[in-house]
């Protein structure tokens, strides 16, 4: 048995998610006419409190969609070092905005309204104007870590204040959600736009959606359909996250679980000098005299997958298809490993 934990990507579209996206009455979607994208689309802005919604192939692009919308050449971006928009998107704040990144320390990848605010640059012609501060929940490079509303609601005060937009990166916000216990909407009230990605912990094959005013949403479409992003038949694909949204959400809390009892089976594993505290599905463990390449290899051979984090780092994501017969064969091989 192989057990992949390289990704929450990795996912198989459940039988029952292949027969809605099957049966999902199809159109045109750069046409506007694929009534299986406009309920996707409706049904996460009403979740959310936002007024429109825009079908995507994928997160990067909802991302650099949303930071287009709020910049232009020569403003400025304010993110955590480890952002995925500045780490994981090929430069497209660059390539695509033609804008520059301020990026900021915080303790496991999130950011604070103080840093924020030193952040902020002057009016001043050797600088660019700051326009933008982008958060990501959960934050992946920080293990997972979560932001609440309560260290959020600052941020948006002092943007408001400032006249910054704010987008949040919500790749896996549900899981976010999950642990915190808030409505989609109490998140909605405090971005500009949303990012919601479905093929990580729901489980779809493809997508996400951005969410944001009508107006954001009508300029968006535009700048999909720049990037390539225009599908046409594209509901065989929206059809996947409505049938998430109906069957995978209320699942999530059994990925943490699983997450944690493998983060435990790792602490006081030789091999292992720290793991991440574990607050959703990504354990990441700092390594012990060893790299994390050979690591990797070592578990390949007893047909463990992960991947490489940092020069001294390892990734592990519990997702849908990571059950609780290959937690405990993780747990026993793990164990097995010594020296």
């Amino acid at each position: 048995m192989v057990i992949d934990l390289r990704s929450d990507t990795l996912t198989q579209p459940t039988l029952g998610m292949r027969e809605a996206m099957m049966q999902a009455p199809l159109g045109d979607d750069v046409f506007g006419e694929d009534p299986t994208v406009k309920r996707l689309e409706d049904r996460l802005a009403q979740l959310f409190g936002k007024e429109a919604g825009l079908f995507c192939p994928s997160g990067t692009m909802t991302n650099q969609i949303a930071i287009r919308l709020h910049t232009r050449p020569q403003t400025e971006v304010i993110c955590h070092k480890n952002s995925h928009i500045y780490l994981y998107e090929g430069g497209g704040i660059m390539a695509n905005s033609h804008a520059s990144v301020r990026l900021l320390d915080g303790d496991y990848g999130k950011i604070d309204a103080q840093s924020v605010a030193d952040a902020i640059n002057p009016d001043d012609d050797h600088a660019p104007e700051s326009v933008l501060v982008s958060l990501e929940n959960t934050m992946n490079k920080g293990g997972g870590s979560v932001y609440t509303l309560d260290e959020v609601r600052p941020i948006r005060k002092l943007c408001r204040d400032k006249g910054l937009k704010l987008h949040l990166d919500g790749a896996r916000i549900f899981n976010a959600l999950t642990v915190t216990g808030d409505q989609p909407e109490a998140w909605g009230e405090q971005f500009d736009t949303v990012s919601v990605c479905l093929s990580k912990g729901l489980g779809c094959p493809i997508g996400s959606v951005l969410l944001g005013t009508k107006e954001a949403i009508k300029q968006g479409r535009k700048i999909r359909k720049a990037l390539g992003g225009g599908m046409r038949q594209a509901g065989i694909l929206a059809a996947a996250g409505l049938y998430a949204l109906d069957h995978h959400v209320s699942r999530l809390a059994d990925d943490h679980r699983r997450a944690l009892i493998l983060s435990d089976a790792m602490v006081d594993h030789p091999f292992f000098e720290e793991v991440m505290p574990v607050k959703t599905n990504i354990v990441i463990a700092r390594l012990r005299g060893m790299k994390p390449e050979e690591l990797v290899a070592r578990l390949a051979e007893s047909q463990i997958k992960a991947v490489k984090f940092g020069k001294d780092l390892v990734r592990f994501v519990t997702h849908l298809d990571f059950t609780d017969d290959m937690l405990e064969q993780f747990t026993r091989r793990l164990g097995s490993m010594r020296g």
